[in-house]
């Protein structure tokens, strides 16, 4: 449990019902390492909420079903779905573990926008956009959105993305539930 409480971006048990932190940890164990709190994702991503609840309460975070649902609902990158009949949760894209989205091709904009730090540009610069640890590469519609995401990694820059032209290329591209283009 020390570990999970260390790793875990400074839970706080004080402020259990801080909704930035409980997203914190639902992208960690949902996008990245479910056996942190001893979960099996399905092929898809989804895991039972019931099993999430009480996973998250041997751990000692509290956790119920109305903050989560807060959670999945005032989550302004909207990062977790919730099923159809709101038994199962998954996180929409960015997992870094092999998840089957079962997301189908789809043509994008002309132009996509990528969000990243100026500290890496010389990297992309010789190796071009790489997915690293993730599944995909993300890529947003509008610069606004790319610029947040460059800000969260340091002086942002916005690269500008010929997703039409790529897709005529032969490249697939695929649209998350919550906008995010991969």
């Amino acid at each position: 449990m020390a570990d999970l409480e260390q790793d875990y971006i400074c839970y706080d048990r004080k402020m259990n019902t801080d909704l930035t932190k409980i997203s914190k940890l639902l992208s960690l164990v949902l996008r990245h390492e479910p056996a942190r709190l001893g979960l099996t994702l399905d092929p898809q991503g989804w895991v039972d909420v019931e099993t999430l609840l009480a996973a998250a309460q041997l751990h000692g975070i509290a956790l119920d079903h109305s903050v989560l649902q807060q959670v999945v609902s005032e989550n302004s990158k909207q990062r977790f779905a919730l099923s159809d009949d709101g038994l199962r949760i998954r996180a929409n894209q960015g997992h870094s573990i092999a998840i089957d989205l079962a997301l189908e091709p789809r043509m994008p904009p002309a132009v996509l926008y990528h969000g990243t730090a100026t500290r890496f540009l010389e990297s992309i610069r010789q190796t071009g956009l790489e997915k690293r640890s993730r599944q995909h590469v993300h890529l947003s519609a509008d610069q606004a959105t790319a610029v947040k995401v460059g800000q969260r990694h340091g002086r942002p820059i916005v690269l500008v993305v010929q997703a039409g032209a790529m897709a005529n290329a032969g490249f697939s591209f695929f649209c998350s539930d919550n906008g995010v283009w991969l």
